[in-house]
């Protein structure tokens, strides 16, 4: 369905100009000519022609405030960072027992549902999505989309990316997202619940990057904390200026949102219109049309 509406609504100001072409001759008249009584009334055709000359000022005005339609719209200033969610794959995270009311759902499934509830409160935010294993890969590139994002997790599965822990690989390409968007505030959301044992890319390498780059790193480790390298992670943190998280259950997991919400905000542009489509043409041509009308019946009188 198309929406309508004005890109320069403030031009509609000019309408009351029309006031003009009832009020301006007659004041200016009766300025010069005090006893305007005197004065025959004007016919009923000059009354048309001011009625005239009005619409035709209401179209041209209506045409110069650019009337558009569109099938959606971002809005044009958007105040939110680049995130990127750098979630852990390995086959450890196809463990159940992590929820009580949800015993037989695994890790992964149940983070999967976090980040969903997260990234609704996300309005303004650019997030994306890396995932790692043995190696790591962006499964979702930088988007205001959240809807996209919720749907395309849904395709991501324990071991998509292999069996073991890639951790620097996921923050390299996690970095790499991150080049690619235009916000101050650029953050990496790292999700784990193991120690790094694969990879191409050294840790405190991955990390030396994101610090020149100015990115905060949030690391959550996720179950019991001899399951993951908890000094790692605060490492990880403490170095890019960010914090490190413990989630123990689904309920921990679920409230570490509410500090991230806490990130400072950065003025990002983006898109504004889908499928635009100017309309100013169609008042403009009537507006045409009707000067030509009324200059042909002057020359006809």
């Amino acid at each position: 369905m198309n929406n309508f509406e004005f890109e320069y609504p403030f031009i509609f100001i000019l309408l009351l100009l029309i006031v003009c072409i009832y009020k301006c001759p007659v004041t200016i008249k009766q300025f010069i000519f005090p006893h305007t009584h005197l004065f025959p009334k004007f016919s009923s055709w000059i009354d048309k022609e001011k009625l005239l000359y009005s619409l035709i000022f209401a179209l041209l005005v209506t045409a110069l405030a650019s009337p558009i339609s569109y099938d959606a719209k971002i809005s044009q200033n958007r105040k939110g960072r680049d995130v990127v969610f750098v979630l852990d794959t390995s086959g450890s995270m196809a463990e159940t027992g992590y929820s009580k009311e949800q015993k037989d759902t695994s890790k992964f499934s149940l983070l999967q549902n976090t980040i969903r509830d997260f990234i609704h409160h996300r309005y303004d935010d650019n997030v994306g999505v890396v995932v790692f294993g043995t190696y790591a890969f962006g499964s979702v590139p930088l988007t205001y989309d959240m809807k996209s994002v919720a749907f395309l997790l849904d395709f991501l599965t324990v071991g998509i990316a292999g069996e073991n822990t890639a951790i620097g690989d996921g923050i390299k390409s996690a970095i790499a997202l991150l080049t690619k968007g235009s916000a101050k505030s650029k953050v990496i959301i790292l999700v784990t619940d193991g120690y790094q044992n694969s990879g191409n890319v050294a840790i405190k390498d991955a990390v030396r990057d994101a610090k020149k780059q100015h990115i905060k790193i949030y690391t959550i480790g996720i179950g019991n904390k001899s399951d993951f390298d908890v000094a790692l992670l605060k490492k990880i943190a403490k170095d890019t200026d960010a914090k490190m998280f413990s989630a123990t259950n689904d309920k921990e997991l679920a409230s570490v949102y509410e500090e991230l919400d806490s990130l400072e905000p950065s003025k990002i542009r983006s898109k504004h219109y889908f499928n635009k489509h100017m309309l100013f043409t169609y008042p403009l041509a009537f507006a045409i049309l009707l000067l030509l009308y009324l200059l042909s019946k002057r020359k006809s009188l």
